[in-house]
């Protein structure tokens, strides 16, 4: 979970320009000195809007991005050639429905590419830059891919695969998926029916002809039935992923049946168009039952279908390490049903986790398959080779966490994997050292090899075009920097492309000579570059999108430190200072929110409105720290996992330590510390108000979890496991049973229609302070905000209150001058 500020608008525009900066006008107003007004305005008007979804055209001839220098409600495509001679143009409209689409699928030698739009299929040759329309229908079709080794393409109209033959213009419907269950069969099983259906045969000469006839047009539909495929009966589940074989003979697809009866959330709307309170849907709570998956495989040949079984899975019965804490006494009775088996002599067969399969996934040649396979409580992930033929599986990898599998290039999903060009290693990324690496497998030996090792991570791993070399980015000079390298095929020494510091979000052009880059520093937004892809070229800026009103402040560039935490962790932070710190002057903390990410790095965050904040604070005599604590992203699986079962553990204790040093290093005085954060940041502030009194004087607990029962399955029960089966775990991570605790100053701050973080979890806690007593708490309410604000009027109100709950708590009286402003 975290504060998402839709990084294509927050980021900056300005006058369109190739190359240099323009000059401020002369009516240009300075931003210096800061106020919450200025800095909390729409920052498509002031900012600008920095460009972002960059892609190639096909032929490398152009670069295309969102991006809004003008300033609209809304981004635009543009497009600029890569030799930067020329301002970026605005695309319009029209021929934007001329273009093929950014996204799409390349048959395996890169001569033509299959996309949707608009709900209809389009094949383009990459050679002629001709464009063939595949689909026009009123249906919608989708998942357009290539088919029987690139012979054909498939796609999937109302929940049904079928081809298109480019060479004949063909089109083959491949599968008959129908809702509901298969119709009754016709002929009587009862033994009084069928005896009297065989009275009438034997007694009414009519009767007997129409059965004969009947049972002739039967066996006239079967013949024809076995020219299509065959009818596969859904039930209550629904199909997605259906796949054709290489070798056209297997149809794979993944069945989804939802849980019945889930109880889902409601948020209710007040400020409406209708005048009506409107409820919008949201999610269930962590805990509910989930949507159960399977593979099936339709084997045309034989026109059987079967669901493939996971069994034998190494590991797929072992249960969580965390359970041990709430296994029974040695003396306690056994329960029922484990007593009846151990009388009988069979003891009871441990239960198999769940698994969610994902692909598979066929070599180029067509001659083999993987799936990749996760259990339901994300503990462990296999990769297995598939033989559809004979529905068996074949264990290549097993990564297992104890606490949860995800990293870079993992996920929650199948993570980054795919096959090499010898169609015989499968390549993918896991965290088993510790950091999220490269590796490669052998389907036929299960030899695995590492590509990429060391206290770094791989961001993000790519084949080239021509399969004969990696393209990856890492953190390897710091892990608060994103480059971009090139890796020998079979692993060797990385070679780095990118060297500024910062980040690079690089987009290689098609004949890879080329690299369009999103580059940004700590206190320079992202802009748009080129270079050539090589070591140490020339990066070309394309665009400026950052607004003379924006330039004429000096923002600052905070310094990135690291400081141990009590249990002997290096931990990294922002730390910004002001130019002639007062003695024993005040500091606030503030936390990041999560679902898995980094904020203590050298690129502009995503936060931006809390770094412009954090520099009208210094402005006014505050030391500020940004800490990177535990559970955060870019320092590998044992920081990532160090809230496991205990949220409000390590990530608390870091801030924490991060105060000590505060006071004991940068003479901050320890009566004058506040700490603020939003979603997960806010659940920290909480906690750190609840539990750590005597530290924190003032806190500002933006759109906070108060009790993680109460949040979403996906992110909660990785980290917490089940409320019913850790009840610990949810216990001393959730801040409403340490209310009582409070001593300091406390600012709330929560929109109404908040679909992530409902309003719910501040009212329930509002309560709970109201019965405890406690007066020095405060609850602004916003209510037409969700989890992430829009509105510049919500920004302004809730950063003037937390300005005004610092400069009232953490300064003497005859120093607040401008609180609030």
């Amino acid at each position: 979970m975290r504060n998402f500020y839709f990084l294509g608008l927050l980021l900056l525009a300005g006058p369109v320009l190739a190359q240099a900066p323009a000059a401020a006008p002369a009516t240009a107003s300075p931003l210096a000195p800061l106020t919450v007004e200025k800095i909390m305005r729409d920052p498509v008007q002031w900012l600008g809007t920095s460009p972002s979804g960059v892609y190639w055209d096909e032929d490398g001839r152009h670069i295309y991005f969102n991006w809004n220098p003008t300033k609209d409600r809304r981004d635009s495509l543009y497009q600029v050639a890569p030799t930067g001679t020329a301002a970026p143009r605005k695309v319009p409209q029209r021929e934007q429905r001329t273009l093929p689409a950014s996204g799409g699928t390349y048959d395996n030698k890169y001569t033509r590419k299959v996309y949707e739009r608009d709900g209809d299929i389009y094949l383009l040759d990459l050679k002629t830059q001709k464009v063939r329309r595949v689909t026009n229908t009123a249906e919608r079709e989708t998942s357009p891919d290539f088919a029987l080794r690139d012979k054909l393409v498939s796609y999937v109209r109302a929940q049904n695969l079928y081809t298109w033959d480019p060479a004949t213009g063909e089109t083959t419907q491949r599968t008959d998926f129908r809702k509901g269950s298969k119709p009754a069969s016709t002929t009587p099983t009862d033994k009084a029916e069928r005896y009297l259906r065989a009275q009438q045969l034997a007694l009414f000469d009519v009767v007997r002809l129409r059965e004969q006839d009947r049972l002739a047009q039967e066996q006239q539909q079967k013949a024809l039935a076995r020219l299509q495929p065959k009818a596969i009966y859904l039930g209550l589940q629904t199909v997605v992923n259906m796949q054709l074989s290489p070798d056209g003979r297997y149809v794979t697809y993944t069945l989804r049946q939802e849980p019945a009866g889930a109880k889902v959330a409601l948020v209710p709307s007040f400020v409406t168009a209708s005048g009506f309170t409107e409820d919008i849907t949201s999610r269930p709570k962590v805990g509910a039952a989930q949507t159960a998956v399977e593979l099936g495989i339709y084997d045309i040949a034989r026109d059987t279908t079967f669901v493939l079984g996971y069994s034998e899975l190494k590991g797929l019965d072992e249960q969580p390490a965390y359970r041990k804490e709430y296994q029974l006494p040695a003396k306690a009775p056994m329960p029922a049903d484990s007593a009846k088996a151990a009388a009988a002599g069979k003891p009871k067969k441990p239960e198999l986790r769940r698994v969610q399969p994902f692909g598979p996934y066929w070599s180029a040649d067509g001659q083999r398959a993987f799936l990749v396979m996760r259990t339901a409580d994300n503990k462990d992930r296999w990769i297995v080779g598939l033989d559809p033929a004979t529905q068996k599986i074949k264990l290549l990898d097993r990564q297992h966490d104890d606490a949860w599998i995800h990293g870079p290039g993992i996920g929650n999903g199948p993570g980054n994997v795919g096959w090499m060009p010898d169609n015989r290693r499968v390549w993918f990324q896991s965290e088993e050292t510790g950091y999220s690496h490269l590796y490669t497998v052998d389907v036929a030996t299960a030899q695995k090899k590492a590509l990429t090792s060391g206290k770094f991570e791989i961001q993000n791993a790519q084949l080239s075009r021509d399969r004969q070399m990696w393209y990856l980015s890492s953190n390897a000079t710091h892990p608060g920097e994103q480059q971009f390298y090139q890796m020998p095929l079979n692993g060797g020494p990385l070679r780095q492309i990118t060297t500024r510091p910062g980040a690079h979000d690089v987009t290689v052009s098609p004949d890879g000579r080329t690299l369009a880059v999103r580059y940004s520093y700590t206190n320079k937004p992202w802009e748009l570059f080129v270079m050539d892809n090589k070591p140490g070229a020339k990066m070309r800026q394309l665009t400026h999108s950052t607004t003379p009103e924006f330039e004429s402040y000096p923002w600052r560039d905070p310094e990135i430190i690291t400081f141990k935490a009590r249990d002997g962790a290096d931990v990294y932070a922002r730390l910004y200072r002001p130019a002639t710190p007062a003695a024993q002057g005040p500091a606030v903390i503030f936390v990041h929110g999560a679902g898995y990410v980094q904020n203590a790095h050298k690129w502009w965050s995503s936060y931006f409105h809390e770094y412009m904040f954090h520099n009208l604070l210094v402005e006014k005599g505050y030391t500020v720290l940004d800490i990177d604590y535990r559970g955060s992203a870019g320092y590998g699986r044992d920081v990532r996992t160090g809230i496991y079962r205990y949220m409000g553990g390590k990530d608390l204790t870091d801030q924490v330590d991060g105060a000590k040093l505060l006071t004991e290093k940068y003479g901050v005085s320890p009566q004058r510390l506040g700490i603020y954060g939003g979603s997960y940041g806010g659940f920290i502030t909480l906690m750190a108000m609840f539990t750590q009194p005597d530290v924190f004087k003032a806190g500002a607990g933006l759109r906070s979890v108060t009790d993680w029962a109460h949040y979403n399955h996906g992110y909660t029960d990785n980290i917490l496991n089940e409320p019913y089966n850790d009840s610990l775990a949810y216990a001393r991570s959730s801040p409403i049973n340490y209310a009582s605790g409070l001593k300091g100053a406390l600012l709330m701050c929560h929109g109404m229609v908040d679909t992530n973080v409902h309003f719910q979890d501040i009212v329930r806690l509002s309560q709970r302070l109201i019965e405890l007593k406690k007066e020095n708490w405060e609850l602004a309410v916003y209510p037409v905000e969700d989890h992430a604000f829009l509105e510049p009027s919500s920004w302004t109100d809730e950063y003037k209150r937390i300005l005004k709950l610092f400069e009232t708590n953490l300064k003497p009286a005859g120093d607040k001058a401008g609180a609030g402003q």
